[in-house]
Formats: C-alpha cells, structure tokens, sequence
C-alpha cells in the first residue's frame, strides 16, 4: 500500500502553498523555484485525479477536494514531526533556530550576522530556509522570517516596513534595459508604472520567482527590477544598484517576523534584526 502513495514532499508542498496560498511564498518558504512548486502541485493533481487550486490571477483559492485533503496532511505531517522530535537531540539553551527565506538570508542576515555573533558570542543560530530538514521542523523555530500575504500568518506576527521599488546598476541604460517581475505576487510593474508614470508601455521580458534573483540580476547591469525595498537596501547603500526614481508601492504580501519571546536569545535575534533593516 505504501508504494502506492504519492511522494511525501508532494504533500508538504501541497500543505505549504494551501497555508500561504501562493506558489511564491510556499517557494521561498521552502527553498524551492517557484516553478518546483508548481511542477510537485501539478503531479500530485494527477496522481490524486482531483485539481487542488484555482489559479486566478490575483492568487490561489482551494478546491472543494482541497478543503478536505487539507486537514488530514496537516495532521500527518504533524504526527511525523512529533515522531522525528522523539529522536532528536535535545537542543542547549543558547542555541536558537532561525527560519527565514532565502532572500532575507542572504541579501539582509548574512551580510550583517558578523555583529550579532561579535554582540552575542554565547549564542548559536541554526538557520533553516534551503530545505526540508527531517530532524526540524519549520515551526519549531524560536525565530521565523517570511514572505506571503497577511492570512498566512498569525496575528502576532509583525510586518516589516517594506515597499516594492525599482532598482538598476548605475551603468544600466533605462531605455534598453529588460525590466525583471517577481511572479506570483499581486503587485508588479504595471502597478509601479502606473503609480510613477515612468517606463511605460513596456512589459516585463523576464520573470523570476524571489526578489532576491531579481536583484541579482539587475546587479548584473542590463536590468531593471521591482523588488522588496528591505531586500535591495544592501545594495542600494553599498552602491551595486540604484534606486529608480522615488515611486514606491505597498505590496499585498510582505516579510513577517515572529518569534519566541519566552527564549531571550531568540527575542535578542528579532530586536538585532529590527535595528538592522530601521537603522540603515
């Protein structure tokens, strides 16, 4: 009977884009491509003989067959997590786990962590963001950094003070350049285009799935891209790109922190993170 079942990733990434309703967000959330997650939803819709989402333009809703499919993962995985945390190791006190999509991890931690290890020497971070780990379960983290829209997440959760601007490598000619759009968000160029009345009448040519390869891809130089503001601020100070105009919009997703503020080390972590992404 067991190999008969569908592949149990199929089932978390079913669980994940059902909860953040967004291909996008279950991507950054799990480490994935946007289109990984589209590809394992698909598979499992076919496997299942039952479509699980209406893809509308403006985001996701669930199936009927969804709707009772839900329930019973959610359970399993929770029942599976339960069983691997029998075995784990039980963790030191100074050590906290941080959870946080990519974007986040490498273009606004990763090049600020270094004061935070020099500040705080005794604690340990383990970050969790690339990939499922079986031993740890995303929501066991005491520090939790994600993108997706305000349902997705519990009223405690805080949302950071971002906005979507565009941004281009100084030497980027803005007549010639290919503007690059985040997928599966609500807000994008025709929007900022709208808004700033500038680079119009132009469509974006290429589309990626996480703010963080756009700005990649704008700090090449032939680019122009429409990014989280707390995402391209690295690089708008360190000089690798500049900020296109003063036009900004507020996105229907965002990044949201939460975290346990029973561990003064994980509340050590958020409070750092704040100063770091308000200071600069």
């Amino acid at each position: 009977m067991a190999g008969n079942l569908p592949p149990l990733n199929w089932f978390r990434v079913f669980e994940t884009a059902a909860r953040c309703l967004s291909f996008t967000a279950a991507a950054d959330e799990l480490g994935l491509t946007q289109s990984a997650v589209s590809q394992q939803i698909k598979a499992l819709e076919t496997r299942l003989g039952a479509p699980l989402f209406v893809r509308r333009a403006r985001g996701l809703t669930l199936t009927d067959e969804a709707r009772k499919l839900l329930p019973m993962v959610t359970a399993s995985l929770e029942q599976l997590n339960a069983a691997a945390h029998l075995f784990a190791p039980q963790p030191s006190q100074a050590l906290i786990t941080v959870a946080a999509s990519v974007s986040i991890s490498q273009w606004v931690i990763a090049p600020k962590l270094a004061a935070f290890t020099m500040r705080f020497p005794q604690v340990r971070i383990r970050f969790v963001g690339t990939i499922w780990a079986d031993e740890f379960q995303n929501r066991a983290a005491d520090v939790e950094i994600r993108f997706g829209p305000a349902r997705a997440f519990s009223k405690s959760a805080r949302r950071l003070p971002d906005h979507l601007i565009a941004v281009a490598h100084p030497d980027c000619d803005l007549n010639t350049a290919a503007l690059v759009e985040t997928v599966g968000t609500t807000q994008g160029w025709r929007d900022w285009q709208r808004a700033s009345g500038t680079l119009t009448n132009r469509k974006p040519a290429l589309f990626v799935d996480s703010y963080g390869l756009a700005l990649t891809l704008a700090e090449q130089g032939s680019t122009v891209a429409l990014v989280s503001s707390i995402i391209a601020r690295p690089s708008i100070i360190a000089g690798r790109v500049n900020r296109i105009g003063d036009t900004q919009i507020n996105g229907a997703e965002g990044y949201y922190l939460t975290f346990d503020g029973a561990k003064p080390n994980a509340r050590a972590f958020a409070d750092w993170f704040l100063d770091q992404i308000c200071d600069d």
